[in-house]
């Protein structure tokens, strides 16, 4: 049982690759297939820190690690989406690098400042992810996105924003930070609350 949320963790990787492939080869079906893996693995991705803290096993490297795969199953779904729909890319070149640029900020940061990755897991992201993950169903789906994408790109600037906010804020590495208002409880030596389901 204490095996499951590395189990979900990686089974995140599988689900990336196998995404990656189905775009490519484009069998019958390929939509809805790839449709239900990307629920799959953002399914695992909301249980398996769940689960690891109702086990009493949700640590930093862990949290680490989560972070990382999350980063690639992401980045092959976007991949995907790119391949089926490129015409939809290249009218948004703009504001997707824009956005690409901020989240590869996060993490030059993060290297620069601690050495480590992003392993923030702030509210506000776990919220723009449910709008990440509409808008590539949709686009997935029929090749276009209009207000979802203007949300899902203004939402993403702004978690960004706040990612950068909380590692310029905290003075040491912390994983599960919710918020820039707990990243200044943190950095004057406050304790902050978590929630039990969403932050270790």
């Amino acid at each position: 049982m204490k095996r499951l949320p590395i189990l979900l963790i990686y089974s995140r990787i599988v689900l990336g690759a196998i995404i990656i492939g189905l775009s490519l080869l484009q069998p019958a079906y390929f939509r809805a297939v790839i449709i239900t893996l990307i629920a799959l693995g953002l399914i695992s991705d909301i249980f398996d820190g769940i689960i690891a803290r109702r086990l009493g096993i949700s640590t930093p490297k862990m949290r680490r690690m989560d972070s990382a795969v999350d980063q690639f199953f992401w980045l092959a779904v976007v991949a995907s989406c790119y391949i089926i729909a490129p015409e939809f890319f290249k009218i948004n070149l703009i504001q997707i690098l824009i956005l690409i640029g901020l989240d590869a900020a996060c993490y030059i940061i993060s290297f620069m400042k601690f050495r480590k990755e992003v392993a923030t897991h702030a509210i506000s992201s776990k919220l723009w992810t449910l709008v990440l993950f509409a808008t590539l169903i949709q686009i997935i789906a029929v090749s276009h996105s209009v207000i979802l994408f203007n949300i899902c790109i203004y939402m993403g600037i702004i978690t960004r924003i706040e990612i950068i906010g909380i590692f310029l804020i905290i003075k040491n590495w912390t994983n599960d930070v919710p918020s820039v208002y707990h990243a200044v409880l943190i950095r004057n030596g406050k304790s902050i609350k978590r929630h039990k389901l969403f932050n270790g």
